[in-house]
């Protein structure tokens, strides 16, 4: 899951991805490292067909809204965007210079200001449109917002992907909260009881593949922005 290199590989691509997962529940059937699998899975596929380097994953990001179910940790958004730039500044100054954030939690808003601060160096993928597309493409039935969080969509990336890290359960683990206007106030906690937003029940193995092929030829069009 994590890329390994030796010393000097890859020396000549000018575009590094860093995949931003978390560490938050997903339900009684999907792992707390859900976010960063998937965003280590979009960055695997990614680096196959494009010159880009690959860099280990932050595995901590912010998940604050997810605090009501043990086993979730999180980080300040100060702290997430310190990491960042300081991976930035890093590889800056190895002779990378652009950076690619990778991000498979929605939770991590801070990273659209870092990339937005960055003044054309850094660039956010997959964001929602490119999310949305990939739904689509693939024959997802549901939408990124009716479907937030341990629904068909990240059931299915796994199922496609890793599906010794899905447990029994997804099958009938559906329930629907489309009005969550006060998510960032009060949590996940009051609009579901088993921290799922979404429909699992609708994932097959064959709609992730799907989504992870729509990806990557979406990233082409992200890579010619961040070369001009």
């Amino acid at each position: 899951m994590i890329p390994l290199h030796t010393s000097g590989e890859e020396r000549s691509a000018p575009v590094a991805l860093l995949p931003v997962g978390s560490h938050e529940q997903h339900g009684p059937y999907l792992p707390l490292a859900t976010d960063t699998v998937i965003a280590c899975l979009v960055a695997a596929e990614i680096a196959r067909s494009h010159a880009v380097r690959t860099l280990p994953p932050v595995t901590i990001s912010c998940s604050q809204e997810h605090a009501g179910w043990p086993g979730t940790v999180s980080v300040s958004a100060a702290t997430l965007i310190s990491i960042v730039r300081d991976v930035a500044d890093s590889l800056r100054s190895a002779g990378v210079p652009k950076l690619v954030l990778v991000n498979g939690h929605g939770g991590n808003y801070v990273l659209g200001n870092v990339v937005q601060e960055a003044g054309g160096d850094m660039a956010l993928f997959p964001v929602a449109e490119d999310w949305e597309e990939a739904r689509r493409a693939a024959g997802l039935e549901t939408t990124g917002d009716g479907d937030m969080h341990a629904g068909e969509l990240e059931t299915s990336i796994l199922l496609h992907a890793r599906p010794d890290l899905v447990r029994e359960g997804y099958e009938n683990g559906d329930h629907l909260a489309d009005d969550r206007r006060h998510l960032l106030t009060a949590g996940m906690a009051p609009y579901t009881a088993s921290g799922v937003v979404g429909r699992p029940s609708l994932a097959s193995a064959r709609k992730g593949r799907d989504v992870l092929a729509h990806l990557v030829g979406s990233f082409g069009r992200c890579l010619a922005v961040l070369e001009q």
